[in-house]
């Protein structure tokens, strides 16, 4: 069974997801048999790749949050992290353009590593205040996970890998994905946002269930057919 998850390095509720989701299948029996693929999504690809911000900076002048509301959302993201096991460092976070990390994760997949990466990501910048925009930041995670250095170098400089990352975002906007994460359980059910451990279980177990479930015969009678003894009319 395989699970698709778009997301973005700085969208919050991504990484709340993440736990939750990862939390709900380390339940189920079936959890060997999942596959999960990591797809990219970039909720702002306007940002400068060569600038940052803090959290409270962007709030006020990109969404034009005043500071009293963008401390109180932040606050309630929080508690809600705090819920899912992760404790958000709002006040170190720096907001940048993620291309380059959705290039890396990317190169993870060769070396399937890309939850580890995607993990790796998401506590630079959530919590260690790392630039995830800075080549030097993500080479070193890369080097941290096994990765060669030299690969890592040119996943992030180069675009040999920007065609996949552009073919994600793509693929999304065709299947109307407006918001991140979402999950696409089969390419038949879809899971949006940071849904409860208990939804996402009850998600996978249905999918699981109907991808293991025998076939079933529409044909109403025995039509004409081959075999391997032969054919029969």
């Amino acid at each position: 069974m395989k699970i698709e998850i778009w997301s973005d390095v700085m969208c919050p509720f991504c990484y709340i997801g993440k736990n939750n989701f990862e939390q709900a299948l380390e339940k189920l029996p079936f959890k060997d048999q999942v596959e999960v693929e990591w797809k990219s999504f970039q909720l702002d690809p306007t940002l400068e790749a060569d600038k940052t911000q803090d959290t409270f900076q962007y709030f006020r002048e990109k969404k034009g949050f005043p500071e009293t509301q963008a401390s109180q959302m932040l606050n309630q993201v929080t508690q809600m992290g705090k819920d899912a096991g992760i404790d958000f460092n709002f006040e170190k976070a720096l907001i940048t353009n993620t291309f380059k990390a959705h290039k890396l994760l990317h190169l993870a997949k060769k070396y399937n590593k890309s939850n580890e990466m995607e993990e790796a990501l998401f506590i630079a910048h959530f919590i260690d205040g790392k630039n995830v925009g800075d080549s030097n930041v993500l080479v070193s995670l890369a080097e941290k996970l096994g990765i060669n250095k030299e690969e890592a170098i040119k996943a992030v400089s180069s675009d040999e890998l920007d065609y996949q990352v552009n073919q994600d975002i793509l693929e999304a906007r065709n299947n109307g994905i407006s918001g991140v994460p979402f999950f696409v359980l089969n390419g038949k059910y879809a899971v949006s946002g940071a849904q409860p451990v208990a939804v996402f279980e009850d998600a996978l177990q249905q999918t699981y269930k109907e991808s293991v479930s025998p076939l079933k015969d529409l044909s109403g009678s025995n039509g004409t057919s081959c075999d391997a003894d032969g054919c029969s009319i």
